[in-house]
């Protein structure tokens, strides 16, 4: 069963789309193992094969996580909060959660992007090269971040922070502002701004974040109207919160 949790840690991690030879590299499982794995759960539905002999996520596996109550309730709480920050902004929109040490974009708006990102909905990314995720950094748990740190800071592009002073430099002025602009650090030529949801408690939750080419002038002006967002999601969740109790 671990290495059928392997195969699919690859769609999680990778592309949308696998080949034989991609999940092999990936898991290290030899080709017979991989065959025969991936036939099964094709069967079962959990992954489904392309007529270019290419697997992605099947439909089974995608209604069984579509249940899942966390992710789908803070989603359908979020999206009308997103959907507003959508039409004032016209940018790419992103709801993130922290997942282990990485960050799971959950919900993903645009209407026309006019930047070539890497968030896929479901996709897992790292917290040290993303707005959102360093959010999450800035307002995790002491142990989050070393642990993020121990396991080095991988760059992605130009201005990727690598260097473990720079980076806690960087999330004590997030803590200090409450905002995070994130300037060519996932992909070169991309920048984001991105604020934290919380709970009835105070504790942050999630973050939402609003993506744009980094050529766009003031991005600091967008700053308030993601700050919009997430106070009022924040505040529906607490609502929300206070009436389950």
């Amino acid at each position: 069963m671990s290495r059928a949790f392997a195969i699919l840690e690859c769609f999680a991690e990778g592309g949308s789309e696998q080949t034989h030879g991609m999940i092999m590299r990936a898991t290290g499982l030899s080709a017979a193992t991989v065959h025969r794995l991936l036939a099964e759960m094709v069967e079962w539905g959990a992954v489904e094969r392309t007529a270019w002999g290419r697997y992605r996520i099947g439909m089974r596996l995608w209604q069984l996580g579509s249940r899942a109550p966390q992710g789908r309730e803070l989603r359908d709480l979020a999206l009308p909060y997103l959907q507003d920050l959508l039409a004032v902004t016209h940018q790419v929109v992103h709801l993130v959660v922290l997942d282990g040490d990485r960050a799971l974009y959950v919900e993903r708006l645009e209407v026309r992007p006019g930047v070539a990102v890497q968030s896929q909905v479901g996709r897992r990314l790292p917290l040290h090269a993303t707005g959102p995720g360093k959010v999450l950094l800035a307002y995790g748990p002491p142990e989050l971040l070393e642990s993020v740190l121990a396991a080095g800071l991988e760059r992605h592009a130009s201005k990727t922070i690598t260097d473990p002073a720079q980076l806690r430099r960087s999330l004590a002025t997030i803590r200090q502002t409450g905002f995070c602009i994130s300037r060519d650090e996932m992909s070169d030529g991309v920048s984001s701004v991105a604020v934290p949801i919380r709970d009835g408690t105070e504790r942050v939750i999630a973050s939402v974040s609003v993506v744009m080419p980094s050529s766009t002038p003031n991005l600091a002006l967008l700053v308030a109207p993601v700050q919009v967002a997430a106070r009022g999601l924040s505040r529906q969740i607490g609502l929300q919160r206070s009436t389950d109790v």
